[in-house]
């Protein structure tokens, strides 16, 4: 089953619905080279990477390994997403890094280049831990105008942010010349954005939600969302006869169904081949109103809260200077 054909109507651009994300612990081109070609056979056409993730080589091999193949027709069956990065969120830095991203892929063009997060930091800083010294204050306007040339250029078929709260979203639609198609964040069941959403819902920009499973494993993650007692009671409901892992299994498509029904377009990753078809079979079903009105009374928390950014020496002192108090 694929997603590829069913696009983004806020974004106007057809980005796929689900894309699959690549942000790994540590370089694995190999494994992740062979879990993009499994993942095209599956039916993925969104890849989503950055260059903080050092993925994109391994996308952009794979992706030609695709072409030649015969499993897709062209570099065009494909929308890759790749992010900016914090040290080079900078004026004069931006096209130079695009520039990279193309070079790490081999491609002409990304579909969707994002700022990574509303933070600077001094060029270099690439690796964690960073220390108050990295951070830089974060010159919206100027990043802004280089991501427009990029778009300008046809470098980038389409620009967005990731990470930006209701109040940094609207000062960048304020001067914005080219507005951003998408904001990707965190969203889950646990943390569903109303206010964002309602946002960008009126000014035309595309969510895409990121650890829509919560995230579990990675340093910063939670388990939060796969041990909600709410979503499990409903994927009991849903399978009442089946075995524990297929309990899982239904309340992965029920977290993931949620979001989708949000109108969202959402990024899942799992390499295994089993996992990524069964993050594929969230169409030609719905949630019940009954079920919707349970996920919408779980209690809310960020599960992302991005506490590496916060320094009491650098520019944004707290978290709530950070997320503008909408945590």
């Amino acid at each position: 089953m694929s997603d590829g054909g069913a696009g983004a109507k806020g974004a106007g651009f057809g980005m796929p619905r689900v894309g699959m994300g690549t942000a790994v612990q540590g370089p694995r081109p190999e494994p992740i080279r062979r879990a993009v070609l499994k993942a095209i056979e599956a039916g993925y056409r969104h890849f989503d990477t950055a260059a903080h993730y050092e993925t994109e080589a391994p996308i952009g091999e794979a992706a030609a390994e695709a072409v030649r193949s015969g499993a897709i027709a062209s570099r065009a069956d494909l929308f890759i997403t790749s992010k900016l990065w914090c040290s080079d969120a900078h004026r004069d830095r931006v096209l130079p890094a695009l520039r990279q991203t193309l070079r790490n892929l081999q491609m002409e063009y990304v579909d969707l280049y994002l700022v990574h997060w509303p933070v600077s930091m001094k060029p270099g800083r690439y690796k964690a831990p960073f220390t108050a010294d990295d951070f830089v204050p974060f010159d919206m306007r100027a990043v802004w105008e280089a991501m427009e040339e990029c778009h300008q250029l046809g470098l980038a078929k389409a620009i967005g942010v990731c990470n930006f709260s209701c109040k940094k979203l609207d000062t960048l639609l304020s001067f914005a010349t080219i507005p951003p198609a998408v904001n990707q964040v965190e969203v889950n069941p646990v943390w569903q954005q109303r206010k964002l959403r309602e946002l960008c819902r009126e000014k035309g920009v595309q969510i895409c939600a990121y650890s829509p499973l919560g995230a579990s494993g990675t340093h910063w993650g939670s388990d939060s969302v796969m041990a909600s007692a709410v979503l499990r009671g409903i994927a009991q409901s849903k399978g009442k006869t089946v075995a524990q892992a297929r309990h899982v299994y239904i309340c992965t498509r029920v977290c993931l169904r949620w979001v989708y029904e949000q109108g969202d377009c959402l990024i899942v990753k799992s390499f295994d081949e089993a996992r990524m078809r069964e993050n594929l079979d969230i169409v030609g079903w719905e949630l019940t109103e009954e079920e919707r009105q349970r996920i919408a009374g779980i209690p809310q928390r960020k599960i992302n809260r991005a506490l590496r950014f916060v320094s009491d020496h650098g520019p944004y002192k707290s978290l709530d200077d950070l997320w503008d108090g909408e945590i």
